[in-house]
């Protein structure tokens, strides 16, 4: 299949839902949209060379220089006691921490993604071919690859050599997923590598689905649980693991939904915290990148809602405002990075079609795509839509029609 082809008819028609957008309508044509974003930035990645974890080793680490390490953000060295354990200070990042893994991790998920969708829009194999570089890098070669584990992730001097919340460092993969399914067909990679990447991802969904530490992230009240089920989904969708993938969707519904959504549709868990703007919005990007992943025709997680109304929808409608007029939040700003939010939300354009919102798709056009922010580039996890959006799923029509739905 030409997917350069594909992404060229990607024309999204949008039809309002609900009687107060009754008549407002809007026509998307992503590829148009994002060509010279994405093609900037690709163009420029083809000059660089694959950096993995094994570039860079901290005296702190307990792992071995194939294992990912990091520190935990918001522990600090205690003024009372320099040489012994840290302490936290909530929403603070230490900017002594050890951060070259997460780095080069990072900049996986920013090259790879932006030179997969590259490929996708113009069908020019340097892009797919340089993306199969840091590809054999990462998940292949024997004396660059990571280990399929994080147990030395977000650790703290002094307390602990790695904890379940370190899972969330590996958030950075899900889009990498996206970027190796969008490149089947193209000469990035080998048969042999094809297999070799897809057993990566394999083994690691089975760390992250047994290991003991990785279930006690599953289990967290807050973002770190969504974040766990969406590289479950994300990675078992790669695998080709439909149980997993049907576990995960069982899960978003009975657990991630009643126990994260309010009756107003915001995150208590998140709104806790000292930056409840960008915990919210954080959320709710993996929240979207759960129903974009898991959503079938049969199982719809846009449109899912509890009998009392809480889900997705809610949550999305929740936020909007804040996002068009950041001034109206109502609670505290955030105590770090407040002025570097709302980016370009995704949630805003997967649940725009989804939910027949063509205003959100509106906003979401009208917002910022990219960052050099570190911050930013951390908790902003989704940057390539165009791997997102797949007009495929509509029978190989020209256009994704999104039908109007009745309500608010």
């Amino acid at each position: 299949m030409n997917l350069a082809g594909t992404a060229a008819a990607m024309v999204l028609v949008l039809t309002a839902a609900g009687p107060a957008a009754r008549g407002r309508s809007g026509v998307l044509d992503l590829p148009a949209f994002e060509r010279g974003r994405v093609l900037a930035a690709a163009t420029r990645f083809l000059r660089e060379e694959p950096i993995t974890i094994t570039a860079s080793r901290s005296p702190r680490s307990a792992g071995g220089p194939h294992d990912f390490f990091s520190e935990g953000d918001y522990w600090w060295p205690d003024p009372k006691d320099p040489d012994g354990p840290y302490v936290q200070r909530d929403g603070m990042s230490n900017p002594d921490n050890f951060v070259e893994h997460r780095r080069a991790l990072m900049r996986l998920s920013v090259q790879v993604p932006a030179l997969a969708a590259a490929w996708r829009l113009t069908g020019d194999e340097r892009y797919a071919r340089h993306a199969g570089r840091h590809l054999r890098a990462w998940f292949v070669d024997a004396a660059t690859r990571m280990a399929p584990h994080l147990r030395y992730a977000q650790a703290i001097h002094g307390i602990a050599t790695g904890r379940p919340q370190g899972v969330i460092d590996t958030l950075h993969l899900v889009e990498v997923a996206r970027a190796i399914e969008t490149l089947d067909g193209s000469p990035a990679l080998s048969a042999a590598e094809k297999g070799g990447v897809r057993g990566w991802f394999r083994e690691y969904l089975g760390w992250l689905t047994t290991d003991p530490s990785a279930l006690k992230e599953r289990d967290a009240k807050n973002n770190h649980a969504t974040c766990w089920l969406l590289q479950v989904a994300a990675f078992a969708r790669l695998a080709g693991d439909e149980e997993k993938m049907g576990y995960a969707r069982d899960r978003f519904r009975t657990v991630i939904v009643p126990n994260q959504i309010a009756a107003d549709g915001s995150f208590p868990e998140e709104l806790r915290r000292t930056k409840p703007y960008g915990y919210s919005l954080f959320n709710l990007e993996a929240m979207a990148g759960l129903a974009q992943t898991l959503s079938t025709k049969s199982d719809d997680l846009w449109t899912f809602a509890l009998p009392d109304g809480r889900g997705l929808g809610r949550a999305l409608a929740y936020m909007v405002p804040y996002i068009r007029d950041k001034k109206s939040w109502p609670r505290p700003p955030d105590v770090m990075y407040d002025d570097q939010w709302p980016m370009r939300q995704a949630s805003l354009l997967f649940g725009g079609l989804a939910l027949g919102r063509p205003e959100y798709v509106a906003l979401w056009k009208t917002l910022r795509a990219d960052s050099q922010v570190e911050e930013v580039v951390r908790n902003f996890f989704i940057r390539q839509p165009v791997l997102w959006v797949d007009t495929r799923a509509a029978g190989g029509r020209s256009e994704v029609r999104v039908q109007p739905r009745s309500g608010p």
